[in-house]
């Protein structure tokens, strides 16, 4: 059973918290990883990219010249693909490029980035991260406790405005719900950073 040092806001142990083996403990699959990351990338995309066909550029309504006597090879219209201001072939038109996954391999991607976090060391619990105001100098200072250096991402049990407003703007931090946690952001961000209760409920929702 993995085991992770819980400390304060200001980077003191308290104490040493046990992770449930199936949620963080369990061996990575880089296959299933990549495959939810490709799905997540292609539902972010609008597919709004569009070109003309021939038929929907002006002009070309008039045969550009006599179709025999002129020595030039015939020509129909002036918007075709292979003249200069001519219709696009093939080209692209808006789509959809959105699709589905199983639910067991979201699932089971999430585990196995939970658990690369342990195993690489970059999962940092803390016991609780109550913030009076909103202020982002207090959760820089935070995270500097924490020896919490680059790109991090801050997961919460639930929504907590102060917390995330306070996170924004810094750079390279972000502050996610446990109900909103992706592939994506693990992957680009290497510090995960969460509370004992968010410990507890990630454990609740991927046992």
């Amino acid at each position: 059973m993995p085991k992770v040092d819980v400390y304060d806001i200001e980077g003191k142990k308290v104490k040493t918290m046990d992770l449930k083996e199936e949620v963080f403990g369990i061996k990575p699959n880089e296959a299933i990883v990549h495959s939810v990351l490709v799905n997540y990338l292609a539902n972010q995309r609008q597919g709004t990219q569009s070109t003309k066909t021939r038929s929907e550029v002006s002009g070309g309504g008039r045969k550009p010249w006599k179709q025999k006597g002129t020595g030039r090879a015939r020509q129909g219209s002036i918007r075709a693909p292979h003249w200069v201001g001519g219709g696009v072939a093939l080209g692209p038109k808006p789509r959809s490029y959105n699709y589905t996954v199983n639910k067991k391999e979201k699932r089971l991607a999430i585990k196995s980035m939970l658990s690369s976090k342990v195993l690489e060391n970059e999962l940092v619990v803390v016991d609780s991260l109550n913030l009076k105001e909103i202020k982002t100098k207090e959760m820089a200072r935070i995270l500097n406790n924490l020896k919490v250096e680059g790109k991090a991402v801050i997961l919460l049990p639930e929504k907590d405005e102060v917390v995330q407003k306070s996170a924004r703007n810094i750079e390279g931090v972000k502050a996610l719900q446990v109900g909103t946690i992706n592939v994506y952001d693990l992957l680009k961000h290497k510090n995960l950073v969460v509370t004992v209760d968010t410990v507890k409920k990630l454990e609740e929702v991927y046992a």
